[in-house]
């Protein structure tokens, strides 16, 4: 069953209740959410009459303070996030029904690209970022959640980071004549898969990429979105090519890129809201602001309202290839601008 089926108005109309509910079952459940949102003067009785006017918070306060909603015997799994911005890391806790809603609700996400069989797997990766588990990193728990999907998995580098053009050879003419599943971040598909697959003349045409990662290392290679796909189609017969934007902040939550490309989708359980950085109203399609997102599907921490550290643009609604916004993330606010962002909560949930 497709999770990518309803308007903007009917996501409005069937989401908005949950998030009120969720809002209010976080205010009564977390101290620190309590805080912040009394300290902005939002009542407890609160209605909120759009998606947009629901209360967000900074996803960097997942790096300065200890926001759960269920009580410490009940914390199932607690995941990290990297510390890449200096502030520490993100702690999500979550409890055994939310670890099993999140991989549930990933699964039906991708399950629109992958359909219902687990494809035979070609990993972007070396097995040594999964066999660590000690200095479990985020890519690490991206490739090890990813794998979940696949079978048969190959790894496309080995254990010194360098290409084994050979196992990747082996699996092309194992699996290659039918669908299979390729997975890794945007910059090593790049380096590790486009590079070796177009000097070794490797056919990718019954693939199906799902990449994400962000494009600042290719940029400096003049190597866009756009350019990436016609590269790929070209030299590799690779067609079916999707990024995904997520962050484990929300996690179990992707918005996926549709076929036509370019543009990122939300799957039902979810939206996402661009806000003006001076006023932080929405912004209209087409003008760019800080990316917010909003799922259903954090329960156990108030992660269901999120401001990104990232700047994104609308690019229209219910006019592309599956219903609601579809948006572009255009890179990384400034640091000062995302500090700025969050400053006023920090004394807040102090």
């Amino acid at each position: 069953m497709s999770v990518f089926t309803l308007s903007q108005a009917e996501r409005e109309k069937h989401l908005l209740p949950q998030l009120a509910e969720l809002t209010a079952h976080h205010r009564e459940n977390s101290e620190g959410y309590e805080r912040v949102l009394s300290s902005l003067g939002i009542a407890r009785d609160a209605e909120f009459a759009s998606i947009a006017d629901l209360p967000w918070l900074p996803v960097r306060m997942f790096k300065t303070h200890d926001l759960r909603s269920i009580p410490e015997s009940e914390i199932f799994k607690t995941l990290t996030s990297s510390g890449t911005t200096g502030a520490g890391a993100s702690r999500i806790y979550l409890d055994k029904d939310a670890a099993g809603a999140q991989t549930k609700q990933l699964g039906a996400t991708l399950q629109e690209i992958l359909g219902n069989e687990r494809l035979p797997m070609l990993m972007v990766d070396t097995i040594g970022i999964i066999k660590n588990r000690r200095s479990f990193s985020a890519r690490g728990a991206g490739v090890l959640g990813m794998a979940n999907f696949g079978r048969k998995h190959t790894y496309v580098l080995d254990e010194n980071d360098q290409p084994d053009v050979e196992a990747v050879k082996t699996f092309l003419a194992t699996y290659g004549d039918k669908p299979f599943l390729i997975f890794g971040f945007t910059f090593m598909v790049w380096q590790y898969l486009y590079e070796v697959a177009r000097e070794h003349r490797l056919d990718l045409s019954n693939g199906i990429l799902v990449h994400s990662g962000g494009w600042k290392k290719l940029i400096d290679r003049a190597v866009d979105n756009t350019e990436f796909r016609r590269r790929f189609k070209g030299d590799t017969g690779l067609t079916r090519i999707h990024n995904y934007y997520g962050m484990i902040e929300q996690i179990g939550t992707v918005f996926l890129e549709g076929p036509s490309g370019n543009s990122l989708y939300c799957p039902d359980f979810a939206d996402v809201v661009i806000r003006d950085p001076e006023t932080w109203e929405e912004q209209p399609v087409g003008e760019p602001g800080v990316i917010e997102v909003v799922s259903t599907l954090p329960r156990s921490y108030p992660g269901h309202v999120l401001l990104t550290e990232d700047l994104g643009v609308c690019n229209g609604i219910d006019d592309g290839d599956w219903p609601g916004k579809h948006f572009s993330v255009l890179g990384r606010l400034p640091k000062a601008e995302a500090r700025g962002c969050s400053d006023t909560f920090q004394g807040a949930a102090a």
